[in-house]
């Protein structure tokens, strides 16, 4: 399988972007992590009196035994400020050395002003570019991606990137296929510019989009094609809607692609990652993605049992938990993978 992917890499090479890496002024690092769970658990026993399903059904399906849910005064910018002041704290840095944030959610405040400018009030962050992208699971990796390039131009020297959700809001708790999947969570990183001879950078990414199959996982309300209405709302449009089935075979495929991707460009192999932290989106993926490479389950970082899919939050919350508790370390190769809505997909690869 792997040999078969790289082959369709290397035949579409010739198709897509050079990797911003090939002319980097600077490396980029990470040099802090964070991340933050609401209070709240929502177990499977507790969706057992709210939808029909079990606590069995749900776990062999999904690896999932519980989720968070934030409080109701909570806003996704709060899960991102808890998150965001861990990160700086272990990059030994404060909100004013930042030059840029960069805010990855599908679940904002409000539609404006975005995110990111309310986070950098929250913080006391200077006056600096802040932007929120949307591609819902993938877009903490596209947002480490962002950073990355805007480091390696030398543009930027210290860029807070986050991952943050408050799904449990778009929920419809009499849809099984999706209430018993998401939760909420906040992560966040600090990207800085490496310092000559420095090890820790990160390798190269590897990005992309397929609008073809958009219509798999859609949120409808809220945008011009579906404005707020008593219409709209009687249809349904306000909770998200996925096709689970077409979702998982795609989610596979694209991840799979994407890590052949990153080894091929970076002449690695499987036994040259000492972690791969993919999306946290079920256990049959996540297991899944790890067998097309022949990499053991025991050099996987999985957190979805506690936490569920908490889209663009799962990738940095996971990257944080495995840190401050000694599986990742410094001088380790971390693969990172994730797909979404978009259908997103992409591939990070760094040492840390």
């Amino acid at each position: 399988m792997f040999a078969r992917l790289v082959a369709i890499m290397t035949a579409a090479k010739s198709s897509r972007p050079l990797n911003s890496q090939m002319t980097a002024r600077y490396n980029c690092r990470v040099a802090g992590t964070g991340s933050y769970l609401p209070e709240r658990e929502l177990t499977n026993f507790d969706l057992e009196k709210m939808v029909e399903t079990s606590d069995q059904w749900i776990t062999e399906r999904t690896g999932i035994r519980s989720r968070r849910v934030a409080a109701d005064n909570q806003v996704t910018t709060d899960l991102a400020l808890n998150a965001a002041k861990n990160a700086l704290e272990m990059a030994q840095m404060t909100a004013r050395d930042l030059d840029a944030i960069i805010f990855a959610t599908v679940s904002p405040d409000q539609l404006m002003p975005n995110s990111a400018c309310v986070l950098q009030k929250k913080l006391g962050a200077r006056d600096i570019m802040s932007l929120d992208i949307s591609a819902a699971c993938s877009g903490f990796i596209y947002g480490l991606s962002i950073a990355n390039d805007m480091i390696a131009a030398g543009s930027y020297k210290n860029v807070l990137v986050i991952g943050a959700e408050i799904l449990t809001r778009y929920m419809n708790y009499k849809d099984r296929d999706t209430c018993i999947l998401f939760g909420d969570a906040g992560g966040a990183v600090v990207a800085t510019r490496a310092d000559d001879g420095e090890s820790s950078r990160i390798y190269s990414h590897h990005l992309h989009a397929d609008g073809t199959i958009s219509d798999l996982f859609v949120f409808k309300m809220g945008g011009s094609a579906y404005p707020f209405s008593h219409e709209n709302l009687d249809k349904g449009y306000h909770y998200m809607n996925m096709k689970g089935r077409e979702i998982f075979k795609h989610a596979i495929r694209t991840m799979s692609q994407s890590c052949a991707e990153a080894l091929e460009h970076n002449k690695m192999s499987g036994a040259d990652v000492d972690w791969i932290i993919p999306h946290q989106a079920n256990i049959r993926i996540i297991d899944g993605v790890a067998k097309h490479f022949g990499i053991p389950t025991s050099k996987v970082i999985i957190e979805i049992e506690r936490m569920g899919n908490t889209s663009a939050a799962t990738i940095p919350v996971s990257l944080d938990r495995a840190v401050r508790d000694g599986r990742i370390h410094r001088g380790q190769n971390i693969l990172l993978t994730a797909f979404g809505a978009g259908i997103t997909s992409g591939s990070l690869l760094m040492r840390f």
